[in-house]
């Protein structure tokens, strides 16, 4: 009779075991199919969001295109230059801005086309830094790294010597660059620097001139050593109703001539943000857009975040 009583438990054990291991193989499965269900979705989601992301890249395009059919100048009162409102798709939105690039200083213009320091330049940035209060001696060591030798430039130069010895060790690039946060590896530069400098510059493809309807008010205050608050105070208020009338009766008596010859009133490029919602997938989109002299609009380069 013992032996029956525990064969009897050893069986309900036995079976409550199997229960068990049966509960917890169903609920293992069914969370890893709604990990499944939710990761397909995020992904789907995603795909979803970068394609609107791209069909306002393409009606963006198309407003660029009109305006410059429309007029020959580019300024702050234009239909680009306002930001994109929130505009409803399902289950989200899309919303961006527009913003002219030539507004800033474009830091590929500290060399010219043999590689060389361009000198003009090279003060302006230094005057654009010391407008930010930032530390006048990056100027240099941009130009270094961008230039094409592996001189350091006197005083504040800084070539392969210096990066070399670092950990990891990397060579300055010798070339234009094509986005500012290159800049991040320079000597010296942190993160609360670059954070006050990079709305006021950019990195172009070779040359470029300044459009001076759309300058941000450091720039403005670069172009000329002997530039005070108030005349930019006074150019701003200048080109708000349209941008300026002349460029040259305006900046004449606050620039050289080869600063004036350096600025324009119309604008090759142009960098789109546009930010997708869709569910709980968020991406941000950065194209620069260059428009030719007959309004063709290509996009040049592209950036991708997602949250």
């Amino acid at each position: 009779m013992t032996n029956f009583f525990q064969n009897r438990g050893v069986a309900l054990i036995t079976a409550m075991l199997i229960s068990a291991l049966a509960a917890m193989v169903a609920a293992n499965l069914a969370w890893d199919n709604a990990l499944d269900v939710r990761r397909t979705m995020m992904l789907l989601n995603r795909d979803q969001a970068v394609q609107v992301a791209l069909g306002a890249e393409s009606w963006i395009t198309n407003i660029l295109h009109q305006d410059l059919e429309d007029s020959q100048t580019d300024h702050l009162g234009e239909l680009w230059a306002s930001q994109l409102p929130p505009l409803p798709i399902d289950n989200g939105e899309v919303f961006g801005t527009i913003e002219d690039l030539q507004g800033r200083f474009n830091v590929n213009n500290l060399i010219d086309n043999n590689g060389q320091i361009e000198q003009e330049s090279l003060e302006q940035f230094r005057r654009l830094l010391n407008v930010l209060g930032l530390d006048p001696r990056y100027a240099g060591i941009t130009a270094d790294w961008i230039d094409g030798d592996r001189d350091a430039s006197f005083p504040d130069g800084a070539e392969d010597a210096i990066y070399t010895g670092r950990i990891p060790p990397y060579r300055t690039a010798n070339q234009t660059i094509s986005a500012v946060s290159e800049l991040a590896a320079i000597d010296g530069m942190d993160r609360a620097t670059f954070k006050v400098l990079e709305p006021h510059i950019a990195a172009l493809p070779g040359r470029t001139t300044i459009n001076a309807n759309t300058a941000t008010p450091a720039v403005l205050m670069s172009l000329g050593e002997n530039m005070t608050a108030a005349d930019v105070e006074g150019l701003i208020g200048e080109r708000e109703s349209g941008g300026f009338a002349s460029i040259e009766t305006s900046f004449a008596s606050l620039v050289t001539p080869d600063v004036l010859n350096s600025l324009d009133e119309s604008t090759q490029y142009f960098r789109l943000k546009v930010v997708v919602r869709i569910d709980t997938v968020r991406i941000t989109l950065y194209t620069v857009l260059q428009r030719g002299p007959q309004g063709n609009v290509t996009p040049v380069l592209r950036s991708l975040g997602t949250t």
